[in-house]
């Protein structure tokens, strides 16, 4: 579509997480303003089982049809593995997160390495 700009790249768990992982689990992948809303502009849901998973985040993924990835210049990726499939993050959830990419931008990778407490 005509001002879509796609984020994409590979969602990674650290090696020294995956025991507290199951296949099951869900992960969210989402892309947010770097300086804006903190609602995910765009998400897309996998299961653990797939990852490493390769990712692509566009406006048909917007959760807001008023809030698109198109309309900010910068982005922030990121990933959390849900044992509740809850999309709010819970203690306990696993996360990643890039740094500030721009819109557009390709092979960004987002490693799930920390623990919600």
């Amino acid at each position: 579509a005509a001002g879509n700009k796609a984020v994409s790249g590979v969602v990674k768990l650290a090696p020294e997480l995956a025991a507290k992982v199951t296949p099951t689990d869900t992960v969210f992948i989402f892309a947010r303003a770097a300086d804006g809303p903190r609602m995910p502009l765009a998400i897309m849901r996998k299961q653990a089982r797939e990852l490493p998973v390769t990712f692509t985040l566009d406006d048909t993924m917007a959760m807001r049809p008023d809030t698109r990835l198109s309309n900010f210049p910068r982005v922030v990726v990121g990933a959390r593995i849900s044992k509740a499939a809850n999309a709010t993050p819970q203690p306990g959830d696993l996360q990643g997160v890039s740094s500030p990419v721009t819109s557009g931008a390709t092979g960004v990778t987002v490693v799930i390495d920390s623990e919600i407490r």
